[in-house]
């Protein structure tokens, strides 16, 4: 009889020891290298944070300047993986494409020398090119996907900006690239979650970052992890009007079923990146003239779930409720909500796999057997089945 305590899902067994973000679920305190991310997200930039995560310290302003610009180069992408996106199914998840596509990135960097992994030098190359790449990688399948040339990056426009120039070929505005900047920051890291266990695991076995990130990727596409926001939008127009949330409420606790976008493994209050989240909503619809049905519905489901289950059990609002009623304002099609996630969580990825790196030590969890023991081979003359 095994001895070995089994907790589903490695519920609150540490996997690592890591100084890159803290969480305290009880409190709704999110930590980037020791700050919390409403700070960041009010005074810095994605890739201002990007750099923190990856390299625990912010950079000067000359190390700002050239990781910015060395970003910016690598956003173009060989031609070879342009004509790959042409090959691609242009009804499948996105997802599934630039995971694909990412791994493929890779063989166009091959590792000759794998002590080279925790070397900052060789790091820093790995992180231009992916924190690069990956945005063009998603806006090339969304606009090839139906029928038109992807739109090339521009030299003239910061990430965010520049991300949504190549996705709807027109300049965004001002408060509008911020706020996406903002988001990402949002999204960037968030402790040892499933798809960052899924890169530690994969990091652990010497494999190259590219195919790291990939099987991240991967694990965020579930739609336990990164696909819940295109569900939370789903869920908001199958409701349809304020007043039938309710209903729709009572019916789903009555079944017993999930209601997408409320509820955290981690938080037991509201999740601190759905304030800044709905803040920035606030000021959206403030600069358009209103609120949408969207964020009225939304709105009306936190109050009324808030009543019902928030202060007993803890659901509140989760990350993934307000961000895609921020995406879609900004025009961007549902099924490309999770790609922006993981656009985003690639710091985060690339941090943990330098710290990975630094003190490297292969995964080999245990298991708690369930099975027989002893069984005789049967002869297939004398197999029965029921």
């Amino acid at each position: 009889m095994s001895t070995i305590e089994y907790r589903p899902g490695l519920e609150k067994v540490p996997a690592v020891q890591s100084s890159i973000s803290f969480v305290d679920g009880g409190s709704g305190i999110l930590e980037y290298r020791g700050i919390p991310v409403e700070v960041l997200a009010e005074e810095s930039s994605f890739l201002e944070v990007a750099y923190l995560l990856i390299f625990d310290r912010f950079p000067r302003a000359d190390e700002l300047a050239r990781w910015e610009a060395d970003i910016l180069y690598h956003r173009r992408i060989k031609w070879h993986l342009r004509d790959m996106v042409k090959l691609l199914p242009s009804t499948g998840h996105p997802m599934d494409a630039i995971q694909a596509l990412i791994a493929a990135t890779g063989m166009f960097y091959p590792i000759k020398d794998i002590a080279q992994y925790s070397q900052e030098r060789f790091v820093y190359e790995a992180a231009i090119r992916l924190l690069g790449k990956l945005p063009t990688l998603v806006a090339t399948f969304a606009r090839m996907r139906v029928g038109y040339d992807p739109v090339p990056p521009r030299d003239d426009l910061d990430h965010a900006t520049n991300f949504l120039w190549m996705l709807l070929e027109e300049d965004p505005q001002p408060e509008v690239a911020k706020a996406f900047d903002v988001s990402l920051i949002l999204h960037a890291e968030h402790t040892i979650n499933a798809s960052t266990f899924a890169g530690l695991v994969t990091a652990s076995t010497l494999a190259d970052p590219y195919t790291v990130v990939s099987a991240a990727i991967g694990a965020l596409s579930g739609p336990l992890h990164g696909g819940a926001n295109e569900r939370v939008l789903g869920m908001l127009k199958e409701i349809g009007t304020l007043e039938n949330v309710e209903p729709y409420l009572v019916g789903k606790l009555e079944r017993k079923e999930k209601i997408w976008g409320l509820g955290h493994r981690v938080y037991k209050v509201k999740d601190p990146r759905a304030r800044v989240l709905q803040n920035l909503l606030e000021g959206a619809f403030e600069a358009g003239g209103g609120k949408d049905l969207h964020y009225a519905i939304a709105q009306e489901l936190e109050r009324i779930e808030g009543t019902s289950l928030g202060q007993d059990k803890g659901v509140w609002p989760n990350v993934d409720f307000y961000s895609g009623i921020l995406y879609h304002k900004m025009g961007i099609p549902t099924d490309l909500f999770t790609p922006l996630f993981a656009i985003a969580r690639t710091a985060g990825w690339l941090a943990h796999w330098y710290e990975q790196m630094r003190a490297n030590v292969l995964f080999r969890p245990t298991q708690v057997y369930t099975g027989r023991h002893g069984q005789p081979y049967v002869p297939m003359g004398e197999r029965k089945h029921v």
